[in-house]
């Protein structure tokens, strides 16, 4: 079996130069393009992606690239399928909250994750406003700013902090009524936005966060990370992974009452 360890290394790095790369560009005044769905992008996610994509490519020609702002890249037909790439593909999200980016606000990340054979087993995200970043790769545990990340062990969701990115998606994807219900079982629900809010909950400072329209490159490193860090992450009825366009993520002890409460 491969060693996952120089992945992660170089997914760690490259989120952290990345990262830095952003702040040339945080609280300046940027200006943001607007996507056909309504969503913004800037010069900075576009550096930032560039700058990851190429050095994917020079470090792992053979593995194929996904990211927010360019799309998919296969892998580089000349280097062929047999040189240790098959099945290897980089999912990266340059600027996760861009919105909140361009505001001034801090809480937006640098994701990149790592998928082999469809699974995603190395993670990174980095947090360049608050220098937080948090790792991890299958069976090598999950790292927030050198130290073990682990999800908190409340197991009440009367003293459970919960988060959300935007609460009108909750309506509008149908899942109104669930959030009524969790967000009133809640001690606490809270805006901490985007990738921020998944930190949040991997490191023990809230329990759960809620997204219910995702797309992939915006949760590529979570998967393995929660595992890692001994919670939960995937779709709103229990199935663990990245690909079902929703995501909850939550300790462990709170995953059955959860599922239960969205069920109604």
């Amino acid at each position: 079996m491969t060693s996952l360890q120089p992945y992660l290394d170089f997914a760690t790095d490259l989120a952290y130069r990345a990262g830095k790369m952003t702040l040339g560009y945080f609280n300046v005044g940027v200006r943001p393009d607007y996507k056909p769905d309504d969503t913004p992008v800037t010069a900075a996610d576009r550096a930032a992606e560039q700058f990851i994509r190429g050095e994917i490519e020079k470090t792992y020609p053979t593995h194929a690239i996904l990211g927010e702002e360019f799309g998919e890249n296969p892998p580089s037909p000349e280097m062929g399928r047999g040189a240790g790439g098959e099945g290897c593909r980089w999912i990266i999200d340059p600027i996760d909250g861009t919105k909140s980016f361009l505001r001034g606000v801090p809480l937006y990340g640098v994701l990149i994750g790592l998928e082999i054979e469809g699974v995603i087993q190395v993670g990174a995200a980095y947090f360049p406003g608050t220098d937080e970043m948090l790792c991890a790769a299958e069976g090598l545990g999950a790292w927030w700013n050198g130290r073990r990340a682990r999800v908190s062990e409340i197991g009440s969701l009367e003293r459970a902090y919960i988060c959300y990115t935007n609460e009108r998606n909750m309506y509008r994807q149908g899942r109104g009524e669930a959030w009524q219900r969790l967000n009133a079982a809640a001690y606490a629900s809270r805006g901490w936005s985007d990738a921020y809010g998944y930190l949040c909950v991997a490191t023990g400072r809230a329990e759960a966060m809620l997204d219910p329209i995702m797309a992939i490159w915006d949760c590529g490193p979570f998967p393995v990370i929660f595992k890692e860090a001994g919670g939960y992450f995937g779709s709103w009825d229990g199935r663990e992974g990245h690909t079902f366009n929703e995501a909850l993520a939550c300790n462990a002890a709170l995953k059955d009452k959860m599922l239960e409460i969205i069920r109604g």
